[in-house]
């Protein structure tokens, strides 16, 4: 029997803001333990919550981005539930009236494949602090005998984004989470860095047999820490149901961790039923009014979505897969290849000199291209005079390594210099005409068969026109000598 996996996604993202969510501490990764904490977040008695506005305006922008509905009403609620690293022991969420409604996430796949997976929904709470399990030596499993417990963490304002379950591989979960990673970065509302864990996502899986619209029972994967361990977890996921159900036996609803090392998914708790969580409004919060003239602000701040620039690259300027991916995930880079292309009229050029040579020089400088000395509008106008055949290619490429010295206009010094390219037949002739003189040898192995000792004729012909000779026109020109 055929089996289709399907698959739901639910993101953590923690908000790019000054300080945390309800309380004035910072908002930053490390640091000594406990010492970014005060009433507020250790949720000591008397102390009340004041809502982050930077948090909520991050919310309603990433609602936006991925075209889900802004509700005119919103609220906080709590969930309530016990665990060490909750202070409060609640946590402050949104459950029936969150900031966005709806939305969709659209992706492509290596091989340039368009889709789109729905979103359940988006809201804003608050994270929880971080337990760290320790010491050794009294025989347990996991080696631990205590646990640590640091509350930095605690009340950092925290995203939770979650999928239809319309994914349906491992392939498309990877290129899910890349655009939605690419759309939150591009915002600037989250460094979406999963090693840090700004970024961390679970994975609900399942199976069915390929045909039928029943859901099967899903069990879901946590402790993924990269994009290459999701993609291996819920690989290995698939593979596991498919030989439960194979050998007759029945999958099981539980939360299974991913063992990196092993590479396979592992029985971590059942989960038969759902929690009962007692939502209710939260009393130290007011409901939020949503204006539309609030919405529409924000809707000015928000850039070309990841995915319509994608299909912008490569259907209206004819780049690959791999080239538009390449420059969209480096948003300042992608803003100067516009840049360069809107100044040049010239899509092509405009790849090969910014993912080429411009690349080649940051790489091996250190400096990025878009802080570099080449501004977009001198690239564009290196391009320009490419394309008129004021210099070739070589001459091009001389002048990008002078420009990224800090030259300046390439204009410029090809006026100033007089680098220009010749393309007068007459003048290339007479370059011609004296290395062919010159290499008398080369000449007569070209006429015995030897045609491979074309390139070196040209090169010499170049060289002796300084570069500034037109290459097609010295091609056609040594080869019509040659065979007189």
């Amino acid at each position: 029997m055929q089996y289709e996996a399907v698959i739901g996604i639910e993101c953590h993202v923690e908000l790019k803001t000054a300080t945390k969510m309800f309380c004035g501490c910072p908002n930053e990764f490390g640091g000594e333990p406990n010492t970014k904490v005060c009433p507020v977040c250790l949720a000591l008695p008397g102390s009340l919550p004041v809502p982050n506005r930077a948090a909520i305006d991050h919310m309603v922008r990433a609602g936006l981005a991925v075209e889900a509905a802004i509700p005119t009403f919103s609220k906080f609620d709590r969930k309530n539930y016990f665990y060490p690293d909750m202070p409060k022991d609640y946590q402050i969420s949104q459950f029936d009236m969150p900031l966005t409604q709806g939305g969709v996430v659209k992706y492509w796949l290596e091989d340039g494949t368009m889709k789109s997976c729905r979103l359940t929904r988006i809201h804003l709470e608050e994270d929880t602090g971080k337990s760290t399990h320790a010491g050794s030596g009294d025989g347990r499993i996991s080696g631990s005998t205590y646990s640590l417990i640091d509350f930095n963490r605690a009340g950092v304002p925290l995203m939770e984004c979650v999928s239809e379950p319309e994914i349906h591989s491992a392939d498309e979960a990877v290129a899910y989470l890349e655009s939605l990673r690419r759309t939150l970065q591009q915002l600037g509302v989250s460094d979406v860095k999963m090693e840090e864990g700004s970024l961390r996502c679970d994975a609900n899986v399942s199976i069915r047999p390929v045909g039928a619209s029943e859901l099967g029972t899903k069990t879901e994967i946590k402790n993924m820490n990269s994009f290459r361990s999701v993609h291996r977890a819920i690989q290995s996921e698939i593979a596991r149901q498919i030989a439960v159900v194979e050998a007759g036996e029945r999958i099981v609803q539980e939360t299974r961790g991913w063992d990196e090392i092993n590479g396979t998914t592992i029985s971590m708790r059942s989960k038969e039923q759902a929690h009962d969580y007692r939502y209710f409004p939260d009393p130290d919060l007011v409901p939020m009014e949503i204006t539309a003239a609030y919405v529409d602000a924000l809707r000015e701040t928000i850039p070309e979505a990841p995915w319509k620039r994608f299909l912008r690259y490569t259907q209206s300027y004819g780049l690959n897969v791999l080239q538009a991916t390449q420059l969209i995930d480096t948003q300042p880079l992608a803003s100067y290849f516009d840049a360069v292309v809107a100044a040049s009229d010239n899509a092509q050029q405009a790849t090969n000199f910014v993912l080429g040579d411009l690349s080649r020089l940051a790489n091996e400088s250190g400096t990025p291209v878009w802080l570099s000395a080449v501004s977009p509008e001198h690239l564009a106008e290196l391009i320009v005079l490419v394309d008129g055949k004021t210099i070739n290619s070589k001459i091009a490429k001389e002048l990008l390594v002078r420009m990224w010295a800090g030259e300046g206009s390439p204009k410029a010094l090809v006026e100033r210099e007089g680098l220009a390219q010749t393309s007068d037949p007459a003048a290339i002739e007479a370059f011609v005409v004296d290395v062919l003189a010159a290499n008398e040898k080369s000449v007569n192995d070209y006429r015995a068969g030897k045609t491979n000792v074309m390139g070196f004729l040209v090169g010499q012909v170049m060289k002796a026109s300084r570069g500034k000779a037109d290459p097609a026109l010295v091609n056609d020109v040594v080869k019509k000598k040659l065979e007189q």
